[in-house]
């Protein structure tokens, strides 16, 4: 549920956001009030956020992992945008998950792009939770 900063206990802290133009929120925020009911901290940034905006955002909050929401199609191209902008930024090491309406036949697509984990629609919420916790035990 915490990870160690500098030797003192904090909560994982998870960046949520929604790249690109889809305007489809509500998947988004129902897994930040997850999140958030598991202890975690969350910074969500709302719609139509560019690869860049996510990244820097990233960033500058420090957090243990980034989770995308899409559900515009577009999960291949910006994926792969969020994850080589974290990388120009020193952040590689950061996992990314991506959540929505991911085909099954592009997650081992998604994974070669460097995607730790893949969620389609009606993953449960509890995985979700799980997942971070021993992703960022690591």
């Amino acid at each position: 549920m915490s990870t160690k900063d500098r030797g003192v206990e904090r909560p994982i802290r998870v960046l949520v956001a929604k790249p690109g133009l889809d305007g489809h929120d509500v998947g988004a925020k129902i897994i930040c009030r997850a999140l958030i009911d598991a202890g975690m901290e969350v910074i969500y940034t709302g719609l139509r956020k560019s690869p860049a905006a996510i990244a820097s955002a990233a960033l500058e909050e420090d957090v243990d992992a980034v989770g995308l929401s899409i559900l515009s199609g577009a999960h291949l191209t910006l994926s792969k945008r969020v994850i080589e902008e974290l990388a120009v930024l020193g952040a590689g090491g950061v996992p990314v998950i991506v959540g929505g309406n991911i085909p099954k036949r592009d997650f081992a697509a998604m994974r070669d792009l460097g995607v730790a984990q893949v969620f389609p629609t009606s993953s449960v919420f509890e995985d979700v939770v799980q997942y971070l916790r021993d992703e960022v035990s690591r």
